[in-house]
C-alpha cells in the first residue's frame, strides 16, 4: 500500500475535524479512538488516520477504528517517530510498507491495523472490561457524595432569559448517531416547538437540521462561532471555583454569556437548568449514559451523570438510538387501495353527470372514426 498526500495535525480530533479537507491525511494523538470521533474523521473524507497514540489500548472495546477500517479508510498506529515535532499542516508525505517518508526521508514507523487485528484487539478489551467496569464504579460512587449538591439542591442556578415554565425542552449533544436520532424526531421538534438547548457541538448539529438553538451551554471548545452568534442566549460552563476559560473566546467574539459554575460535564447541567427553571418534558438527543461513553470522553466516572438523572428522571425522555425503534415502510397493497378509493368519486361523478358522459360518447365516436372501425 502506498499513500501519498499533504496532512494536518492536531492532538484533538475534534479540532482536527473543523480544518482538514478532503483527501488529506489526518494526523492525531487520540488514545482508544472513539465512534465519533471516527464518524468525524470519515465525513470529513480523509485518506487515512495516523495516530501517534495507541488507537484501541485494551482499557475497553472502543469501536472508531473498526468503523474507519469498515469504510476503507486505513488507520496507522505510530510505533516510532514523533511526528508532531517533525510535520506541519501542509508538508505532503508518503505511507509505504509501515513507513511514513517525507522528503525521501523515513521519519516514522508505523502500523497498519488490519480488521482481524482490530477484532483481536477488541476481543482482549471484552475480557479487560469487567476489571474496569470495577474501578469505574468505584470512581462513580466516590465522586458521588463529593458532587452530592446537584441533587440537594445547593447549586446556584444562572437567571436566564429563555422561558422555560411548563415548555418541552430539547437538549441536544453531538453524540453517537445523533443524525439519525434528530432525523427521527424531526417531526415532533417541528409540531411542538420546544425549547432548544445546544450542548457545545450539539449546537452546530441542530443547524445542520435548520433549527436555531434558543441556548448553548458548554466550554466553548467544540461550537461553530456561527452558532454562537446565531443563538439567543449563551450559557459558559464554569469549573466550580468559578473559573471560565471558554469565557474569553466569548468575549473575543464580542458576545454576552452568562456563567454556570458547576462540577460534571455540560450536558448535565443543561438538563439541570432545563428541570429547575421548571420545563415540562427534557428530550435529551446524543447524550452519554453509559460506562463506554464516559470511558471515550476520558473521564473516570460519571457521578454528576448519575445525580442528575436520578434528579430529572421523572421528567426526561432520552431519545438516544430512537431511529432503531421502527421503521415504517410504505407497503404495494397500502398505494393500491389509495388508489382505489381515490378513484370512486371520480366514477360516481362520470356516472351521474350527463355533460361528462356526453364528452366520453363523443370521444369514443372521434377514436372509432379515427381507427376506421
Amino acid at each position: 500500500m502506498k499513500i501519498r498526500g499533504s496532512v494536518k495535525l492536531d492532538k484533538k480530533t475534534k479540532n482536527l475535524t473543523t480544518k482538514i479537507h478532503d483527501g488529506e491525511i489526518a494526523v492525531i494523538c487520540h488514545r482508544d479512538l472513539d465512534e465519533v470521533a471516527a464518524n468525524s474523521l470519515i465525513q470529513s473524507k480523509v485518506v487515512a488516520v495516523i495516530n501517534c497514540d495507541k488507537s484501541i489500548s485494551g482499557r475497553y472495546p472502543n469501536l472508531g477504528p473498526s468503523i474507519l477500517v469498515k469504510s476503507k479508510i486505513p488507520i496507522f498506529d505510530v510505533i516510532e517517530g514523533d511526528l508532531f515535532n517533525l510535520l506541519q499542516d501542509g508538508d505532503i508525505v508518503v505511507i509505504q510498507e509501515n513507513q511514513l517518508i517525507f522528503e525521501n526521508n523515513p521519519i516514522g514507523i508505523l502500523q497498519q491495523l488490519t480488521e482481524n487485528q482490530i477484532i483481536d484487539l477488541l476481543e482482549k478489551a471484552e475480557r479487560n472490561l469487567e476489571i474496569e467496569l470495577e474501578k469505574f464504579i468505584d470512581n462513580t460512587l466516590t465522586y458521588a457524595h463529593k458532587e452530592k449538591d446537584f441533587i440537594l439542591g445547593k447549586l446556584k442556578i444562572p437567571k436566564v432569559d429563555t422561558e422555560f415554565s411548563n415548555k418541552q425542552v430539547l437538549v441536544v449533544v453531538r453524540g453517537q448517531n445523533y443524525r439519525e436520532d434528530l432525523t427521527a424526531i424531526f417531526p415532533y421538534i417541528k409540531e411542538v416547538k420546544p425549547v432548544i438547548i445546544g450542548v457545545d457541538g450539539g449546537a452546530d448539529a441542530l443547524l445542520e437540521f435548520g433549527f436555531i438553538p434558543d441556548i448553548i451551554i458548554g466550554d466553548m471548545d467544540s461550537v461553530s462561532d456561527n452558532a454562537l452568534i446565531k443563538c439567543k442566549e449563551i450559557i459558559v460552563h464554569a469549573y466550580p471555583n468559578g473559573e471560565a476559560p471558554g469565557l474569553e473566546r466569548i468575549n473575543t467574539l464580542n458576545l454576552k454569556a452568562k456563567i454556570f459554575p458547576a462540577p460534571g460535564t455540560s450536558e448535565d447541567i443543561a438538563m439541570l437548568l432545563a428541570y429547575e427553571k421548571g420545563a415540562d418534558l427534557i428530550v435529551a438527543v446524543g447524550t452519554h449514559s453509559n460506562m463506554i461513553d464516559f470511558l471515550e470522553k476520558g473521564r473516570k466516572g460519571m457521578a454528576s451523570t448519575f445525580l442528575v438523572r436520578l434528579k430529572v428522571g421523572s421528567k426526561l425522555v432520552d431519545a438516544r438510538g430512537v431511529n432503531k425503534l421502527y421503521h415504517a415502510h410504505i407497503k404495494l397493497k397500502y398505494i393500491f387501495w389509495i388508489f382505489f378509493a381515490a378513484m370512486i368519486p371520480i366514477v360516481v361523478t362520470i356516472s351521474i353527470s350527463q355533460p361528462i358522459r356526453n364528452l366520453l360518447t363523443l370521444l369514443v365516436i372521434r377514436l372509432r372514426i379515427l381507427l376506421g372501425v
